[in-house]
């Protein structure tokens, strides 16, 4: 079975099968982490590149009285900041949002596969879509209405989901509190849930526990006006991403 970062990678293009068995080497081993630990910390020195296999992350800042702000989610396949190794100290911390599982990949160890010419541009592409996901999400808080940050967001998941093989048909898991996504968006937990029930009610999802079902995902698009563009993926796993 393909392992997801390869399955990630390969959404820009095909990687040769030497390159395939080096990744195979780079996710393991794996290590089992509880939900809401800090992986590393703001103001630490970073050293290896962490790699999210199964479960939901998130990239966070505290500021004073104590607000949090969630800038991004890091869902199986994605890195916690592939070149975070060269900084001399985090300015932001990275944490857990669910059970997980994380593999911890040494400096040396990406350097290597940096001297692969596939590898090299699929991690390129990697960093370039992280930078074009915090551009969405500023727009996402800073210009669209409270409904359509919480749309948008979860048309977002779904198709970064999908590209890892995570989704069925147009259906998720989503381990995240009413207040994780307040967090998120900018907004009260009680605005976040008044979002969640209008979307309800006008039959776009249905959301019980962690299970959530888009019901119209075109109708869910063209409401918070999803553009997947940013994402780059021009082919997604044999789909074009049009077809969302």
């Amino acid at each position: 079975m393909m392992n997801l970062l390869t399955r990630k990678l390969e959404a820009f293009g095909p990687l040769p099968d030497a390159d395939r068995l080096l990744l195979d080497e780079v996710v393991r081993p794996v290590r089992a982490v509880g939900p809401r630990v800090d992986l590393i910390r703001e103001g630490e020195a970073p050293s290896d590149v962490i790699l999210i296999l199964e479960g939901f992350a998130c990239r966070y800042k505290i500021l004073p009285p104590g607000r949090r702000q969630i800038m991004a989610y890091l869902v199986p396949g994605d890195f916690c900041d592939l070149h975070v190794f060269i900084l001399k100290a985090m300015d932001h911390t990275i944490a857990t949002l669910s059970p997980c599982t994380v593999v911890k990949i040494p400096r040396a160890q990406i350097l290597a596969l940096m001297d692969r010419p596939a590898i090299a541009r699929a991690f390129w592409w990697v960093a370039l879509v992280d930078e074009a996901t915090v551009r969405e999400w500023l727009v996402n808080v800073g210009a669209r209405k409270a409904e359509l940050r919480l749309a948008h967001l979860l048309c977002e998941l779904l198709l970064r989901l999908e590209t890892v093989g995570m989704t069925d048909g147009d259906t998720y898991e989503l381990p995240i509190t009413q207040a994780e996504l307040a967090d998120t968006v900018g907004l009260t937990p009680v605005h976040v849930n008044r979002v969640l029930q209008r979307l309800r009610r006008d039959g776009l999802i249905t959301l019980k526990g962690k299970h959530l079902v888009i019901l119209d995902i075109a109708r869910l698009k063209a409401f918070s006006g999803f553009n997947p563009n940013y994402l780059h993926l021009t082919h997604q796993n044999g789909i074009s991403e049009q077809s969302l």
